[in-house]
């Protein structure tokens, strides 16, 4: 069984067509994993509903907290893509013996042009095949926890060269 971790992002955004603005009720998770006609064995939790940027420390440290409470040795954290780099090392610093894989958005699920469903099947597929780590699959690639950082002018995740 993998544990799926909903804590927001731009993964599952809504968008009110009267104001024009993005705001979170509920996950997408449930519905994604039945378009994508998903057979994989899962346990969806959310933690919180929050864009990264608003994400503090005790948000962080609950993510902590539920990651090591599980008895689930696979888990999935579905996560803004602004700081889950952040989080992402906060997390590999426990070495835990789990496999832990990080995955979010660029566009919300509910514009329909989103990358996330394809980000979701990517992080089901590793997390299954990955030894214990902490990882982020985002685009079709995944990074280990401390080699990866999203570049700010592109919007993509790039693994950062270690010497």
């Amino acid at each position: 069984m993998i544990k799926i971790f909903v804590t927001g992002g731009t993964f599952d955004k809504d968008y009110d067509e009267k104001n024009g603005k993005l705001f979170f009720k509920k996950t997408h998770m449930n519905e994604i994993l039945a378009l994508g006609r998903s057979r994989v064995d899962v346990d969806i939790k959310t933690l919180m509903m929050i864009d990264s940027l608003d994400m503090k420390d005790k948000d962080r440290d609950f993510i902590v907290e539920n990651c090591k409470k599980t008895k689930a040795q696979k888990i999935i954290i579905t996560h803004g893509t602004d700081t889950m780099t952040k989080t992402a090392n906060i997390l590999g610093r426990e070495n835990y013996a789990k496999t832990i894989v990080i995955t979010g958005a660029m566009i919300p699920y509910k514009f329909g042009t989103s990358d996330g469903l394809f980000n979701i099947a990517s992080a089901l597929a590793y997390v299954q095949t990955l030894s214990h780590g902490v990882y982020i699959a985002m685009n079709g690639r995944v990074f280990e926890f401390d080699k990866v950082l999203k570049n700010k002018e592109t919007g993509i995740f790039e693994e950062i060269k270690k010497d």
